[in-house]
């Protein structure tokens, strides 16, 4: 049986700018698939690396989101493991291209074990979203990660879910 989320969110609306990004998609189950993750990372970092495009400390790292899990059915479920690349990037094979609209953003950063990801998810949407005076847009939520856990002292992943909003 699930329980609520003991996670809270301190959310800052923020305006960004139109993010232009690489990105490898998987549709089907992904919740708690940290196998699933490493693979696709360990492809994307094999085509990004070489190109030279993750040398820049402004390159962003985001899994982005394009369905409710809690409407969408599981085998239906998108997910874009991207990274930020320079506008004229060119890109082949299963890698695709694709610009994210810039606009207000609702950003909340987490440290986190693996299995708490859905839990700081509810703590945005179902904590902070109700009683903020904004609701979700039209464009996709998307997760950024911030450094490596290989060098939190914890292990845990450091994470801005971000969540693109308008006015209620």
């Amino acid at each position: 049986m699930k329980t609520a989320t003991t996670l809270t969110a301190d959310v800052t609306v923020e305006k960004v700018d139109t993010l232009h990004v690489a990105y490898l998609r998987h549709v089907g189950p992904y919740q708690g698939d940290g196998e699933l993750f490493g693979r696709l990372w360990g492809q994307m970092c094999k085509w990004a690396g070489p190109r030279g495009l993750l040398a820049s400390p402004d390159t962003q790292m985001l899994c982005l989101y394009h369905d409710d899990p809690t409407v969408t059915e599981e085998a239906k479920l998108r997910l874009d493991i991207c990274i930020t690349v320079p506008e004229d990037t060119a890109v082949d094979g299963e890698i695709g291209k694709m610009a994210l609209a810039g606009g207000d953003v609702a950003v909340a950063r987490f440290e986190l074990d693996p299995k708490q990801y859905g839990d700081a998810w509810t703590a945005v949407y179902g904590g902070w979203l109700p009683e903020s005076g904004y609701q979700p847009d039209d464009r996709p939520a998307y997760e950024r990660m911030v450094g490596d856990p290989k060098d939190h002292p914890e292990g845990k992943h450091t994470v801005d879910i971000c969540v693109p909003v308008k006015p209620v």
